[in-house]
């Protein structure tokens, strides 16, 4: 039986992850800090939950090491030491490392333009160590800098870039924005810039199933990871309303709009798209679409008594700013 262990595997991705392996019969330990985080189905499914910061819980190798929760070159030089016996490892990175053709990134003040999809050949933010991760210069630089930790060992370590995840249980959903609408019984939506927005989303399960093709072919490099499909967010407000048997009314702003109304997680022109060409040549092949895996999240969405204790509420408080909604259809 294969073993993997997953660091950060209560996570949205660590838990899509092991749910995985698991389904296909591996030997799944899940590292984290809460035992009370570990889904039920997890365990009965067969995960060892392993209380522990980080590392130390690989114990004596392992046939496939996912890390989602490395963020530093630190993080990345704990976990070097016990690589030895470890078939093959994934870091989780983000999209946001990329820099444009001036230097702007995901999380700069001025907003990226790439010159289409983002290959990952695309130039990265430079690496650095001197600046807090959770910080928005510092995020996407530790990241560089944990990658090439990784990949200059010379162990089989592919680096994955996922874009905006979604899955069940997580803490800053995009899809919440619409959801809540559903819930609240608002009759309007307004989305800025015409809704035309687009940052490329990834599936939780999707990256899962890129994880499980990468431990059938260990190796060094970087991959991006991101859904088929990228669908702007005009089409995935239709996505939840569908789903979740609701009608309203579309405004669909233009840049004359009062600033701030009507935004969104997706609010990116020009868009954002990862190439999955990388991904599909070493044989990876998707759940499915947008459409299809979001369902999942939108369920669990729809039960919000079970919004886990770190949901980002005040992320989502300018995107739901109903009172500035009515003023602004009051004046129509």
């Amino acid at each position: 039986m294969s073993r993997a262990v997953v660091l950060g595997g209560t996570g949205l991705i660590g838990r899509a992850t092991a749910r995985r392996l698991l389904a296909v019969g591996w030997d799944v330990t899940v590292v984290g800090r809460d035992s009370s985080r570990m889904p039920e189905d997890m365990a009965i499914a067969g995960a060892r939950f392993v209380a522990a910061d980080r590392a130390p819980a690989i114990g004596a190798g392992a046939d496939l090491v996912v890390d989602c929760l490395c963020f530093t070159a630190a993080h990345a030089r704990e976990l070097l030491p016990l690589l030895d016996d470890v078939g093959s490892t994934v870091m989780i990175s983000s999209k946001a490392v990329y820099v444009d053709a001036v230097g702007n990134h995901v999380n700069s003040a001025v907003a990226p333009s790439f010159d289409g999809p983002i290959r990952e050949s695309q130039p990265t933010m430079a690496p650095r160590g001197d600046i807090d991760y959770r910080t928005r210069d510092g995020y996407g630089a530790g990241k560089v800098a944990a990658e090439r930790v990784l990949l200059d060992s010379g162990y089989p370590v592919t680096v994955l870039r996922p874009s905006k995840v979604h899955g069940e249980g997580s803490v800053k959903p995009g899809e919440w924005v619409f959801v809540k609408r559903v819930a609240d019984r608002r009759e309007v939506l307004l989305l800025s810039r015409g809704g035309r927005g687009v940052d490329h989303p990834s599936a939780a399960v999707n990256v899962a199933a890129l994880i499980e093709t990468v431990a059938e072919n260990p190796g060094r490099r970087v991959l991006n990871c991101a859904d088929p499909d990228a669908p702007d967010a005009l089409a995935i407000s239709r996505t939840v309303a569908k789903h979740l048997g609701h009608r309203w009314e579309e405004v669909l702003l233009d840049d004359h709009a009062p600033a701030g109304l009507g935004r969104h997680p997706w609010d990116r022109l020009p868009g954002i798209r990862l190439d999955m060409t990388a991904a599909g040549r070493l044989g990876y092949r998707p759940v499915g679409d947008y459409a299809t895996t979001v369902i999942a999240e939108l369920d669990w969405l729809a039960s919000t008594d079970r919004l886990p204790p770190a949901f980002d509420h005040e992320y989502f408080a300018p995107m739901l700013n109903y009172t500035a909604e009515d003023d602004y259809l009051a004046t129509r």
